[in-house]
């Protein structure tokens, strides 16, 4: 099943894509893709219904970020090993662990937002995870029933602000609209295995990165127990799960992005996104 949220920014509804590819409207069945409709129950209540009989939403209706109500958006870095090397990286021996701000969040075609002053801004196809039951100290076996879905995310970070200012990765990973998420929430029951997923990354028709979730140091399952260790995951909370290698930082010249170009992005099974780069005004 794959659902998603449709409409103006600040003021969509929820929806699920038919096989036929037509978008239909939930929001008379359920008041977001959040909270309790993320659990397995919730889950398996919209599996029970017949889309046909749900209203259909205008082809072309802009999309949200498939989930809502996210209160921590985790990321991962360094979570790939080839991409570790072209970083001139170590692989870190525990998973390296920072949040991006959830004001950072966006629709997957909203338009990525060149901050004030950068000049390293710079792009990572990931893999996200999307908790769907409460995580406390789960252990690795039983990390996966925790988890509603998958979705694809770009986590766009600024390299200057994350790297070469004092301070954490943070504020270099947070400006408005540096976290695209969606198009859609794929439940993970369509996911047999989320370490085989192929990914890919393109910016202006060209190929920057053309990876797989194979080459992951620390995989889904044990991310969600680490992080369970520290912190407690709720309903809706994302874990972005690293880039493979093909980043702009990584590149002989190093390449940023610039206002007017395209990024186009994809996880194999998830669907894919596309960005215009424009100046934050």
């Amino acid at each position: 099943m794959k659902l998603l949220r449709h409409g103006p920014a600040g003021a969509e509804k929820p929806g699920l894509l038919c096989a036929d590819g037509t978008i239909r409207d939930l929001s008379g069945v359920v008041p977001d893709i959040a909270g309790p409709v993320l659990s397995d129950a919730g889950l398996e209540r919209l599996r029970n219904l017949d889309p046909t009989a749900l209203p259909v939403v205008e082809p072309g209706t802009r999309l949200g970020p498939c989930v809502a109500g996210i209160g921590k958006f985790i990321c991962i870095g360094l979570n790939y090993s080839d991409h570790a090397a072209e970083t001139g990286a170590a692989v870190p021996a525990e998973p390296i662990v920072f949040m991006k701000a959830t004001s950072a969040v966006c629709g997957p075609d909203d338009p990525i937002l060149i901050p004030r002053g950068s000049v390293k801004t710079d792009w990572e196809v990931e893999l996200a995870v999307i908790i769907g039951t409460r995580a406390k100290y789960v252990s690795e076996a039983e990390a996966l029933s925790h988890v509603a879905g998958y979705a694809v995310a770009n986590d766009v970070s600024e390299r200057a602000f994350q790297i070469e200012r004092a301070g954490q990765w943070t504020k270099g990973k947070s400006c408005d609209n540096f976290g695209p998420l969606g198009p859609w929430l794929v439940t993970r029951d369509e996911v047999a295995d989320p370490q085989t997923l192929p990914m890919w990354l393109k910016l202006n028709g060209e190929t920057m990165q053309d990876g797989s979730t194979r080459t992951m140091v620390f995989g889904v399952a044990h991310l969600v127990s680490y992080l369970s260790q520290f912190m407690t995951l709720h309903p809706g909370d994302v874990i972005s799960t690293g880039t493979p290698p093909g980043v702009g930082m990584g590149k002989k010249p190093q390449r940023f992005l610039k206002p007017g170009d395209v990024v186009e992005l994809g996880v194999e099974g998830l669907g894919h996104q596309r960005q215009q780069v424009v100046a934050d005004a």
